[in-house]
This record gives structure tokens, C-alpha cells and sequence, in this order.
């Protein structure tokens, strides 16, 4: 009997697979390896394209801002005024109440409504009869898919002094639309909102509760573990990592409060309350047709947000190794 010995060749650097499993061959230059995987690139290209025309170009138009922009000036023929437009946003006579009521509502809506898409995904995942599971979840997602415009018109006949369904409730007669300590309470705004998002917000924690191990829960069931016990200790620890991501991601846009809500639930009698700057901004840009200081205020907006953004962002990194950017 002989024992044949095969001769082992030592991998030479060339051929070292790269990271996604392609061996790439150092002589070859870049244009050749895109040629390779052309496919791929013209595929990733569409997108590419598509972020660069509607999110980077539109960018140019930034300089409205520190312009005193005439539309028949064009951007260059209209005069240089560097920061005066945000000068006067800031010396505005309701300054301070639009920056109170949009921090507010956000907060609001943040503190209200960023927990409950999570209590109901947890609530939903407990649920062992998957037809019952599927009518709870379009029940919950149905309101999303209603207009805004029909929304605020359901709120304003439910909150109506004479015959809505809350004061028929109450036995009162309370206008509901000129308090204006009732627009960002559970009212109006934060009410409806859950209302309308909280079934919505449930798909992204399902998912993620969809993708744990049902060998853990069998595990959890054999040792004795309560429900409670289970999603105290498997559900709410896989949702950690999304509910810090979602945090982010809401507190990038604690200064963008929705303005078609705002405007359409907006009387003269809660402008107290419901006074924000996405509404400044409408008022100055389309009905006043002051460009540059629409653009200037949405341009501050943006900033705010981008620095709430990076700030939650590296506390999240440090309190639970979770970042966003």
C-alpha cells in the first residue's frame, strides 16, 4: 500500500479572498474589478442617483438664506446679506413661543407615544392564534393608511361643543378648539397621534421579536418562567438595541413638529400652544413669499436637529453601546 502525498501549495497574496468572498488579484486594476461585477454597480448606481438629485443638489439653494433672494434675480443677482435673516427669526416677537411649543409637542409626543408601539409589539408577540393576531394587527395598522385632512376633520366633530361624541361623554359643553391648554395634551395632538401611529410602530418590534430563537422561550417554559418573566428577560433585551436606535432617530427631530396637523387643528384662540415653526415657516415662505427667511428658519431647524442628532447619539453609544451614526 502507498500513501500518495499530495503537495500542499502555500497561498500566494494574490490569492486572498476578499471580504466579500471574490479573490481579488492586486495587478487588477479598479475599472476591471467594476467590470467583473457590473451588474452590482449599475444596480447600486439607480439609488445613488436618485439621493444625489433630490438630497445634495437641492443643497445649492442653502444660500437663500444669507441672500436677499429675488426670484426674477436669480440666486447670484440677488444681494448678499449674510446672517441678517437669522437675526430677525431670532428677534421675532413669538421667537420664544414657536421654540417652547415645538420643543413641547415633540417632548410630548416623545414622552406619550414613543412607548406604546412598544407595549403593543410585546403584547401582539404573546398572542398564540395567528388568525386573531393578523385581525389585531390591520386593526392597529388601519388608522395610518387615513389622511391627515380626515383625521383632524374626525377630531374637530369629536371635540365639537354640540354633539361631539367627549362632550356627549362628559355632559359638557367645552370647546375644545379655543383651549389652548388642550391642543398638546391628550386631547388633540398626542391623543390622535397615537391613535393614528402606535399600530404602525408595532412592525419594526415585531419584526425584530420574529427573529428571536423560540428554542429561548421553550428553555424559559421548561425552567418555570412566567409570561411577564419571559419578556422581561428575552423580548424587552432583544428590543433594547431598536428602541435606542428609534430614540435617535426621534430625537434628530424634536424640531420637526408635522405641519399639516398643526395648521389644520390651528384656530385663533390656541395659537398659544399650537404656534410652531413648521408653521412660521409655511406662513413666511408660501403666504408672505419671504423666501429668505423661510429658508433661513428651515435651515436653523435642520442644524438644531443635526446636533440633537450627534449629542443622543453618543450618549446612547456610551449608556448602551448602540449608535446610529
Amino acid at each position: 500500500m502507498s500513501v500518495k502525498k499530495t503537495a500542499t501549495k502555500e497561498k500566494s497574496p494574490k490569492d486572498v479572498p476578499a471580504p466579500s468572498g471574490e479573490v481579488v488579484v492586486p495587478g487588477k486594476s479598479l475599472g476591471s474589478r467594476i467590470l467583473q461585477s457590473w451588474q452590482l454597480y449599475a444596480m447600486l448606481l439607480i439609488p445613488v442617483i436618485i439621493t444625489i438629485i433630490y438630497k445634495y443638489i437641492p443643497m445649492y439653494g442653502i444660500q437663500i438664506a444669507f441672500r436677499d433672494y429675488k426670484p426674477n434675480r436669480g440666486f447670484f443677482g440677488s444681494k448678499w446679506v449674510g446672517f441678517d435673516w437669522f437675526e430677525r427669526f431670532f428677534t421675532a416677537p413669538n421667537f420664544k413661543r414657536m421654540i417652547v411649543n415645538t420643543v413641547k409637542l415633540s417632548l410630548y409626543g416623545l414622552l406619550w407615544s414613543f412607548p406604546v408601539p412598544i407595549i403593543l409589539s410585546l403584547a401582539i408577540n404573546q398572542l398564540r392564534f395567528k388568525r386573531f393576531k393578523r385581525v389585531v394587527q390591520t386593526v392597529l395598522y388601519a388608522p395610518h393608511f387615513i389622511s391627515i385632512m380626515v383625521v383632524c376633520g374626525m377630531i374637530r366633530i369629536f371635540l365639537s361643543p354640540y354633539g361631539g361624541l367627549i362632550n356627549l361623554l362628559t355632559g359638557n359643553q367645552i370647546d375644545f378648539m379655543t383651549e389652548p391648554d388642550a391642543f398638546r395634551t391628550i386631547y388633540i395632538y398626542i391623543a390622535s397621534g397615537i391613535w393614528q401611529d402606535a399600530g404602525w410602530g408595532t412592525i419594526i418590534y415585531l419584526a425584530t421579536l420574529s427573529a428571536v430563537d423560540s428554542g429561548l422561550y421553550e428553555a424559559a417554559k421548561i425552567d418555570g418562567a412566567s409570561m411577564f418573566q419571559r419578556i422581561l428577560h428575552i423580548d424587552i433585551p432583544e428590543l433594547v438595541p431598536m428602541i435606542v436606535l428609534q430614540l435617535i432617530m426621534a430625537a434628530g427631530g424634536i424640531m420637526s413638529v408635522g405641519f399639516e396637523k398643526v395648521f389644520l387643528l390651528q384656530t385663533e384662540l390656541n395659537k398659544a400652544t399650537s404656534d410652531v415653526i413648521a408653521v412660521y415657516v409655511y406662513q413666511q415662505g408660501i403666504v408672505e413669499h419671504a423666501y429668505s427667511l423661510s429658508t433661513a428658519v428651515g435651515l436653523f431647524n435642520t442644524v438644531i436637529n443635526i446636533i440633537l442628532l450627534f449629542i443622543v447619539n453618543k450618549i446612547a453609544k456610551k449608556a448602551a453601546d448602540v449608535s446610529f451614526v
